[in-house]
């Protein structure tokens, strides 16, 4: 839409202005696609026919639009926004009366607006929040092309013209490019936690496999001699003592120790390994 927009613009300004009876004859608004093009109208604005538009900031800052009825030479009252003024400390600013006599302006034709949820405040001058040529011709008792004209910042009975919106693009093509990129990362991030996931987990089996045929191998290289060691090396007995555990051999040892290893490499190493330190819990999950 931004597009459309200053391609719109940009073409409107390229065309050389022509009179408004061209675009906008009587009783009829421009036609879609001609918003934005320049024209010319010779006649004169009509008395006590002046409308505030509210609550339309100009540059950001506060600002009173002013409308007046413009009598055309095909006979058509065309309403035309002569540019703004800054409110004052009582709200309602005073603006001088449009120019008397016959005058050319210089304008630009703008679409007709919805009616504001806001009803229009009567008064002199009345007020409305929005430009919708019906509701304004009602508050005039004047009947009104049904869409309106901008003045041009060199017209006559401008005021402070409106800027003319900008032609830049903003945002949101590169905004638009990141979150594309983004939402393509989204499933390749997927299928790489996946994979690292299933490569970790063989890892995992193959390491339980190997650890089980080491002790496996232990077992079938030491054979234990029972009666050699009851023998020898039974204890006398004491109901006080507790025996001790069996001692766990250098292959059992080292096979625990590979899987700590791996899982430390994988889950994080608090530390607590290298200095001995053994948790049951720990060892018993994995």
């Amino acid at each position: 839409a931004t597009q459309h927009r200053n391609q719109q613009l940009e073409h409107s300004f390229e065309l050389v202005p022509v009179d408004v009876n061209e675009l906008m004859p009587k009783g009829k608004g421009f036609v879609e696609g001609n918003e934005w093009r320049r024209v010319t109208a010779t006649g004169s604005f009509l008395p006590d026919t002046r409308v505030l538009l509210r609550n339309r900031p100009v540059n950001g800052a506060p600002a009173v639009q002013v409308l007046d009825v413009f009598v055309a030479n095909n006979g058509e009252n065309y309403l035309v926004n002569r540019g703004f003024v800054r409110p004052t400390d009582s709200g309602t600013p005073n603006v001088e009366p449009a120019p008397k006599g016959t005058l050319t302006i210089s304008a630009f034709t703008r679409r007709n607006e919805i009616p504001a949820e806001t009803a229009p405040i009567p008064g002199t001058p009345p007020q409305v929040y929005g430009l919708n040529t019906k509701e304004v011709s009602e508050l005039v008792g004047t009947e009104l092309n049904p869409d309106w004209l901008q003045l041009s910042d060199k017209s006559d009975a401008v005021i402070e013209a409106i800027p003319l919106p900008t032609l830049e693009s903003g945002p949101y093509l590169s905004y638009g490019i990141q979150w594309i990129f983004f939402g393509a990362l989204v499933p390749l991030a997927v299928v790489w936690f996946i994979r690292a996931e299933i490569i970790e987990r063989k890892r995992d089996r193959a390491e339980q496999a190997e650890m089980a045929k080491n002790l496996r191998d232990a077992e079938a290289a030491e054979p234990i001699d029972h009666a050699d060691d009851t023998e020898d090396t039974a204890p006398e007995s004491n109901d006080d003592t507790t025996p001790a555990p069996p001692q766990a051999k250098p292959e059992e040892d080292r096979a625990a120790e590979l899987h700590r290893q791996r899982m430390a490499q994988r889950h994080g190493n608090t530390g607590h390994r290298a200095a001995g330190y053994r948790d049951n819990r720990y060892d018993e999950r994995f």
